[in-house]
């Protein structure tokens, strides 16, 4: 790896996450941010890679296409930058077995819920429905199969009563922004890796739940 590794965000909406990550990157993650891609040309994100002089000169927006010919697409635009790693922050595209197989190991995301529970949309009402305790998020390692790739960390909140989806969204995003910056730290050092399917930080598997597990 190169003594600074290179980091690509893909995004589609707002880009909290993303200025999370910026703003870890300026404080020495031994990481710089050299692209952002979205696939949408509104994505607030956008300005934030741009105020942050950071190049955001691929929009990949959808077409009538499959998911295959989106994914050859994005590649093209993924290799103009050389990124050591990718981090898909609020990227709304479900991507390609073979894009995805493509970038194993090197491509990590952030999920709104304590995987392996509610892969997929609306992950806080479900929380809500289950009379959940506790919720949280789960960055992980990204593989074929829908938010089901290995946990590298969990961050957990409380759920109360009197809580809605947009209140409890509210709480689990403020613990995206702490975890999301550190697990691209572990990455840039070198300590994170993914081998034969399983994540592990320091050459020491991590467990379901990722580091740190209860």
């Amino acid at each position: 790896m190169s003594k600074s590794c290179r980091v690509l965000v893909l995004i589609s909406g707002n880009g909290s996450n993303l200025q999370a990550i910026i703003d870890g990157c300026d404080d020495n993650l031994e990481a710089d941010v050299v692209g952002v891609i979205s696939n949408k040309s509104d994505a607030y994100g956008l300005i934030r890679a741009h105020q942050n002089e950071i190049d955001t000169s691929c929009v990949i927006a959808h077409k009538d296409e499959t998911r295959v010919e989106y994914g050859a697409r994005l590649k093209l635009a993924i290799s103009k930058y050389q990124p050591d790693l990718i981090v898909l922050a609020g990227f709304m595209r479900i991507l390609s077995d073979e894009f995805v197989q493509s970038y194993e190991g090197k491509m990590i995301n952030i999920h709104p819920s304590l995987l392996p529970k509610y892969p997929g949309l609306n992950t806080h009402q479900r929380a809500i429905d289950a009379s959940d305790k506790e919720h949280g998020a789960s960055v992980h390692f990204v593989t074929p199969e829908l938010d089901s790739g290995p946990v590298i960390l969990q961050a957990k909140v409380p759920v109360y009563g009197e809580d809605t989806a947009e209140l409890l969204a509210e709480r689990v995003n403020q613990q995206e922004l702490a975890i999301y910056p550190m697990v691209v730290k572990w990455f840039s050092q070198g300590r994170l890796k993914m081998t034969d399917g399983a994540a592990y930080l320091d050459d020491i598997r991590l467990g379901e739940a990722g580091y740190a597990a209860d």
